[in-house]
């Protein structure tokens, strides 16, 4: 695969950082979007800085990248928690996740979409959340990563005569900064929490990035609209953090 360029947001670590290498191992041209440069390079990696809190920032990125790239793949992988209890929870939370998961999404395929639909080929990937499904403390996160779904899905509907197919990998607690924000790395919380999930351990990005790496896939074609979680079975059983 030597010609297809993927945008993945918050592509300088974590999950995205893995997945934009297991692209560019694929013969990808990967372009990162996030606040921080990948502290690695490659020949066919570029880096943007931008925060995706900023719509207008976002904008203007958005439109810098299209006029430079036929992107192929567009992958919104960044994402914040901002836990809160009910209580202290404030509807700026939500306004500011809302940009950050939805809106920074919608500016960017507004400006790569004219490519897709040209090509007539073209994947859209949302790194969406198990805390869809509801979390304690998670009031704007689970709020809003439930949006990407139901966005997901109309925009699958929208644009499957173009091509274009729309999915959300959604996973459970992945041993990733976001997640050491919250859960303290080689506690007994973690540990607990890994215990409590069917099979029995937490995940690692490489999980993540191969349902990804499906989804990517053009013989992917007649999957869009899609939600797959990627949570070791924490959707169907019993788990709480």
């Amino acid at each position: 695969m030597t010609d297809y360029t993927a945008l993945i947001t918050g592509g300088s670590k974590g999950i995205g950082a893995d997945l934009a290498r297991a692209l560019l191992d694929r013969g990808y041209t990967v372009v990162t979007l996030a606040r921080h440069a990948p502290d690695w390079t490659h020949d066919k990696l570029e880096h943007v800085n931008v925060d995706l809190l900023d719509k207008d920032a976002v904008k203007a990125a958005a439109a810098d990248i299209a006029a430079r790239h036929q992107v192929t793949h567009l992958v919104h992988n960044a994402g914040l928690i901002w836990p809160n209890l009910l209580e202290d929870a404030d509807p700026d939370d939500i306004t500011g996740l809302a940009q950050l998961h939805l809106g920074a999404a919608l500016s960017l395929l507004q400006a790569t979409l004219p490519a897709m639909k040209a090509r007539r080929f073209g994947r859209v990937l949302f790194n969406g959340s198990r805390a869809a499904l509801g979390v304690p403390t998670r009031t704007a996160y689970s709020a809003t990563k439930a949006g990407m779904m139901g966005m997901a899905r109309t925009w699958a509907l929208e644009l499957a005569p173009h091509g274009i197919t729309v999915n959300v990998v959604a996973p459970g607690p992945i041993q990733t900064d976001n997640f050491w924000g919250i859960v303290p790395k080689g506690s007994e919380q973690e540990a607990q929490i890994g215990a409590r999930i069917p099979v029995g351990r937490l995940g690692q990005p490489a999980d993540v990035t191969n349902a990804f790496l499906f989804f990517c896939d053009p013989a992917s074609s007649f999957v869009t609209g899609q939600t797959l979680y990627v949570c070791g079975g924490a959707s169907v059983g019993q788990m709480a953090l």
